[in-house]
């Protein structure tokens, strides 16, 4: 049976895995020229055609992947003259893999199903590295038919792969996914900054806390940097972080409800980005406190 037409928008570090990873397989792409102009030229010596506008991607293609930064990215490719929308094919199906908000994604559906096709979210777990090997978490929602008809794809690009109801219910989860992981990893890393303050070592309070229910992997990621002098572990930028919080209190404020939770790991996530760190890792915001305590 004949792989379906790919196109895909947004070759960053994510993109650029899971286009390798397509290619690998033996898809058909068609990717939209990018600021990685290595990703592209990558991507084009294994065959695939870069072409100028998203509409150009959207003729080309029986599924459309986005993979970017924000919900303002998304919606600026997929509408306009040049946008998805304006070159899709009869019955394609689009797939935002990136965090967006949930109501910019339900718009999109429905602008989508006036025009032919389909909208699915599909925002994703772990690292680059698992995207080049077929191992990614895919939270994906919307039309199920849909769903199940590009299910074979993402099961070519993720080891667990899940339908989790209406549009919109992947970005829902990704982002209180999202918030609980920032929330964490900020505490862990003003915790490993008062230990430095208050003059204990870092790892006997990694000890203690790991030896009992506090323990987590994303504990353990922070520990990795903060102990052993690696933010690897957890290679996702500070801004992004402050980005996906902010929208999760954006999502809370839609639905009528006050965060209280969100509001001190996005203080310290936007403090540290007004501070130059945007573009270090969020590990790294042990240094961010640790500064701040005087460190």
């Amino acid at each position: 049976m004949a792989k379906p037409a790919i196109g895909f928008i947004g070759l960053g570090l994510m993109g650029a895995a899971m286009v390798g990873r397509l290619q690998d397989l033996g898809y058909g792409l068609t990717v939209l020229a990018h600021r990685s102009r290595d990703a592209v030229e990558k991507a084009v010596a294994r065959g695939a055609v870069e072409v100028g506008t998203a509409r150009d991607v959207a003729r080309a293609s029986d599924i459309v992947m986005l993979c970017m930064g924000t919900s303002e990215q998304v919606e600026s490719r997929m509408r306009g003259p040049d946008g998805v929308i304006a070159g899709l094919r009869d019955g394609a199906v689009v797939i935002d893999f990136g965090t967006s908000l949930p109501d910019s994604t339900r718009a999109l559906g429905k602008e989508m199903a006036a025009a032919g096709g389909t909208y699915l979210d599909a925002p994703l777990g772990r690292t680059p590295s698992h995207a080049a090997e077929g191992k990614l978490n895919i939270m994906g929602a919307g039309d199920k038919a849909a769903f199940d008809k590009v299910r074979p794809v993402l099961e070519d690009l993720g080891e667990n792969v899940f339908h989790l109801g209406d549009l919109g219910a992947g970005h829902t989860i990704k982002l209180i996914n999202n918030f609980f992981a920032m929330t964490t990893a900020n505490a862990m890393a003003e915790a490993f900054a008062m230990a430095d303050r208050m003059g204990v070592p870092r790892q006997n309070v990694y000890d203690v806390m790991a030896a009992g229910p506090l323990r987590s992997g994303m504990m353990d990621f922070v520990k990795a940097y903060a102990v052993d002098g690696d933010p690897m572990q957890l290679a996702f930028s500070v801004k992004n972080g402050a980005k996906d919080v902010g929208y999760y209190a954006k999502m809370a404020e839609d639905a009528g409800v006050d965060s209280i939770m969100s509001a001190c790991a996005r203080r310290a996530l936007i403090e540290a980005v007004e501070a130059g760190r945007g573009e270090t890792l969020v590990p790294e915001q042990v240094d961010f406190f640790s500064r701040k305590f005087g460190g």
